[in-house]
């Protein structure tokens, strides 16, 4: 089997787990008030694993395949050293940072070095349209969590007393 139906396997397991908890169990503690509403806490991870688990079933039948040709376009676990491994990890790295700075050097700007530098490894070298682009989205979606949704995102550092 390819690496690409492992790892659909793998994704399909974690979503029937995932599914499980969001339908069976996240339910059971809401409050008597909240079990009226239309929209429950649960509604969006209920719909988030059942999308998951038709895409990872549709990598393992392979629906997604138009025609194919084994061997053509697979990735090849024997020969792992002929792919990007270094960078792949380096991006791994760069997420768990952007992680751990995220409340420490606020929304705005750990998300702004997260993608300028995220970009920057996957080979975009236009520094003119790299860092408008990352200052645009990272406003952008401060305003949304922070303004339109009423969700406090901390926008600058914590020195900066914001």
């Amino acid at each position: 089997m390819a690496l690409d139906r492992w790892i659909a396997l793998t994704v399909l397991l974690v979503a029937l787990v995932y599914g499980y908890a969001a339908f069976f169990t996240m339910d059971a503690s809401l409050p008597p008030f909240m079990q009226r509403n239309p929209v429950w806490p649960s509604t969006f991870p209920k719909v988030l694993s059942v999308l998951t688990i038709l895409v990872a079933l549709s990598i393992l039948l392979g629906l997604e395949k138009s025609e194919y040709n084994p061997g053509e376009g697979d990735v090849d676990y024997r020969r792992l050293g002929d792919y990007k491994v270094g960078q792949a990890v380096f991006f791994l790295a760069l997420m768990v940072l952007y992680a751990l700075t995220l409340r420490s050097a606020g929304f705005l700007v750990s998300t702004v070095v997260f993608l300028v530098a995220g970009s920057f490894l996957l080979g975009e070298r236009r520094w003119h349209l790299m860092i408008p682009v990352s200052l645009l989205a990272a406003g952008g979606i401060w305003y949304l969590v922070q303004e339109v949704l009423g969700i406090f995102l901390r926008p600058l550092p914590f020195f900066m007393g914001v």
